[in-house]
């Protein structure tokens, strides 16, 4: 920037910005009269600043990174800082970060949203301390890496004892003596001869920017201190006080003035009817989770029909791309009452919003318009998985990608369980609603259903909502979703995938064929794999398909008692332990019985009135539902 500041971000969504020193560095010595190679000794010291346009919300952190090469081009935005991608690297990346993170993220173990780590090869710390530093009383003290204000790191490594210090404070404040993190390591081990050294960062869905105002560098000695007198200064936060000038020379310039506004009145009110959107007062709390519809609309070029990706009862699907971050986006357009439940209806989308898990498509946020409300998801090029299992003349699936499928939407169900600050039930775990991203993992998506209460309490729930043939049979009784709910949709879900059957289907004499009880017979007569998709044409693990069916006749069981939960499914998954035999009680019954001694059918036929069809993000199969208020 013009006075010297170094910004590595622009207020822009999803994008990372680096800053490299352009020539590259020797990190390596080899001994006096050996060939063993050790690491030299280094130090740099910093000052940093990170600033959003919300108080106490950030988006992600900044790293000072040692790196091979400038061009991390594969890299990504979001939480992998810009230095990594999904495969979260590998000994040959010769990465040494120390990160200065501020979102959570369980996918790498990250202690809080509020913490400084030392990175190896990956974004999952060696080793990782709250934000902070220790005075010379010795007692701990905080501090808030996205308080606005400038803060002073450094980072020293000692080659010959091979230890590596991460030290914090204040800026202006003298180095502490007891350093934050303290890590004993060989860097000869894991850096190249010839190093850049520099910063990264990224940025999500919050508008955020991080500088660095100062840094010095120095091998084999202390780095030169700063200089605090000359250090720029951070630009303003917030809106810059009105001129004086201005009030004085406006009434003045009124008279020709007049034809301007008048144009520049019609202009507004016919953009504004162009791009109205539906705004209160209680929105202002999810302010970074909004979408404005101009910004959707110009993304989606004015929802075109060419970007169309599929169409439901609720609404249509279309693809995007946000201008700004050139991010692809999936924007479903739902038709909404905004009277009673949409406030928590909103609420929700955005706790979900703050889901992160790479079995999870990303909700990044929502907008409102007249009587519809906009949902903005990371799109999925490969579209929903019902595709690949029904459409018998399209490209079919081999048994290592759906089993692969399979264990990534049981990991992102876990997430969803146990592993996140809340409990969130799905409610709509179905093919349709699994989505396909550019690798082929499977994602869990479409949360239009979801519930969500904190761990240790109960759902409240009373209003049936779902999928036919997806429904525990204790849903229409109580009305109440809970985990064991989930893991009943589940267990239709894994014989849905290994057999490219619907859960529900028309049999030769227009009888209806329930695929949990086709499967129990199949069982019951020794002939399970008989159950198989035939599109594998043989070529499968027998073992594995084995376990996947009896898994999921187990988490299809009748009595949610007996149900397994998610760690359970996933364990036995991995293969740490046995799938139990399925009881001799359970293979005598009857899925179609159940359903109609539950009332199942009398419910289909009340519901009829006010069922109606969502479509998945990514344009495929429609889910049936009964809609609850919201």
């Amino acid at each position: 920037m013009p006075n010297g500041l170094l910004a590595l971000a622009n207020f822009t969504f999803q994008k990372k910005g680096h800053a490299f020193n352009p020539t590259p560095l020797h990190f390596l010595n080899k001994t006096m009269n050996s060939t063993a190679v050790m690491s030299r000794s280094f130090s740099t010291s910093f000052v940093f600043a990170i600033v959003s346009s919300y108080d106490g919300l950030s988006s992600h952190g900044l790293a000072f990174v040692v790196a091979p090469t400038t061009n991390l081009a594969t890299a990504r935005a979001g939480q992998f800082l810009g230095l990594l991608n999904a495969t979260n690297g590998t000994a040959s990346d010769h990465i040494l970060a120390v990160e200065l993170d501020t979102i959570m993220d369980p996918e790498f173990r990250d202690i809080n949203s509020n913490h400084v780590g030392i990175d190896i090869n990956s974004l999952m710390s060696w080793q990782a301390r709250p934000a902070g530093y220790y005075g010379d009383d010795g007692v701990f003290r905080n501090l808030k890496l996205n308080s606005h204000k400038p803060m002073q790191v450094w980072v020293d490594y000692d080659g010959q004892a091979g230890q590596l210090n991460v030290t914090l404070a204040p800026v202006e404040e003298p180095k502490p003596r007891t350093p934050l993190i303290s890590e004993a390591i060989d860097l000869s081990t894991v850096l190249a001869d010839t190093m850049y050294v520099g910063f990264s960062s990224a940025t999500g869905v919050v508008k955020t920017q991080h500088y660095v105002l100062g840094w010095s560098f120095s091998f084999d000695g202390p780095a030169p201190l700063l200089d605090f007198s000359k250090l720029p200064m951070l630009p303003r936060v917030g809106p810059k006080p009105r001129s004086k000038v201005l009030e004085v020379v406006l009434p003045l310039a009124t008279a020709l003035l007049i034809a301007a506004v008048l144009a520049a009145v019609s202009f507004f009110v016919w953009r504004r009817r162009r791009f109205a959107e539906v705004r209160e007062d209680w929105e202002d709390e999810f302010g970074p989770h909004r979408f404005a519809y101009k910004d959707l609309f110009r993304a989606t070029d004015g929802f075109k029909n060419r970007n169309l990706l599929g169409v439901g009862g609720f609404g249509r699907v279309y693809k995007g791309v946000l201008p700004a971050s050139n991010l692809e986006i999936a924007v479903k357009r739902v038709s909404h009452d905004s009277r009673q439940g949409v406030k928590e209806f909103i609420a929700e989308v955005v706790s979900i919003g703050r889901l992160r898990h790479r079995n999870l498509a990303q909700l990044l946020g929502y907008c409102r318009r007249n009587r519809e409300l906009l949902l903005v998801y990371d799109y999925m090029e490969n579209g929903s998985l019902d595709k690949y299992l029904y459409n018998k003349n399209g490209l079919a699936l081999h048994w290592p990608q759906r089993y692969w499928i399979i264990k990534g939407v049981a990991s992102s169900l876990l997430y969803l369980h146990e592993d996140w600050e809340q409990v969130v039930i799905h409610r709509d775990i179905k093919a349709s609603n699994v989505l396909l991203d550019r690798q082929m993992n499977g994602r869990l998506g479409d949360f239009g259903l979801a519930r969500l209460y904190d761990h240790g309490t109960d759902d409240q729930t009373t209003h049936v909502v779902g999928t036919m043939g997806y429904l525990a049979p204790e849903l229409v009784r109580t009305g109440k979703a809970t985990p064991s709910t989930d893991v009943f949709a589940f267990g239709v879900f894994l014989l849905e995938v290994v057999c490219g059957r619907r859960p529900i289907e028309r049999g030769e004499q227009s009888n209806r064929v329930i695929l949990v009880d086709w499967v129990l017979e199949h069982h019951r007569n020794g002939s399970i794999t008989d159950t198989v998709d035939p599109r594998f044409m043989g070529k499968f693990s027998t073992e594995e398909v084995t376990l996947v069916l009896k898994l999921g006749l187990l988490c299809a069981h009748p009595s949610p008692n007996v149900r397994p939960s998610v760690r359970k499914v996933m364990q036995y998954l991995d293969g740490a332990q046995s799938v139990p035999d399925i009881s001799p009680t359970y293979t005598s019954y009857s899925m179609m019985a159940l359903m109609q001694n539950e009332g199942f059918d009398s419910y289909i036929m009340s519901c009829s009135a006010s069922a109606t069809s969502v479509p998945s993000v990514s344009g495929g199969s429609s889910v049936t539902v009964l809609v609850d208020g919201r």
